[in-house]
């Protein structure tokens, strides 16, 4: 069974930055595209940032430009690292790994809290 495990949230002031990592199960990680979601309870899951097997970048216009998404098939991990943190920013963080529509993997999530 495949397993997704996203870590790294926490508490943290504006202005700060945390770094997330989803580490999947897979032995051909590589293969597949990587997509972090977040969900606050005001709102649905909305699409934060995403990044192809080619390593093509794509992210949401709220985070462009403070968040960097990145990914080393060889630890099976891939990485969300946020900077200049607002309020705003607080929710779940999801990770989605997917090949195709078949093979699309879930993480529990990890919660992201910015308040002063």
């Amino acid at each position: 069974q495949v397993r997704v495990v996203e870590s790294g949230g926490g508490l943290v002031q504006p202005g700060t930055s945390l770094r997330l990592s989803c580490y999947a199960s897979l032995d051909d990680f590589w293969v597949y595209d990587i997509t972090w979601y977040r969900q606050s309870p005001e709102s649905q899951r909305e699409f934060v940032a995403t990044i192809a097997t080619s390593g093509t970048k794509t992210y949401s216009d709220s985070v462009k430009g403070r968040f960097a998404i990145s990914r080393d098939d060889y630890k099976k991990t891939a990485y969300l690292e946020m900077n200049m943190l607002t309020p705003e920013d607080s929710a779940v963080y999801y990770c989605n790994v997917v090949f195709s529509p078949q093979n699309s993997f879930w993480g529990q999530g990890t919660q992201v809290t910015v308040s002063s």
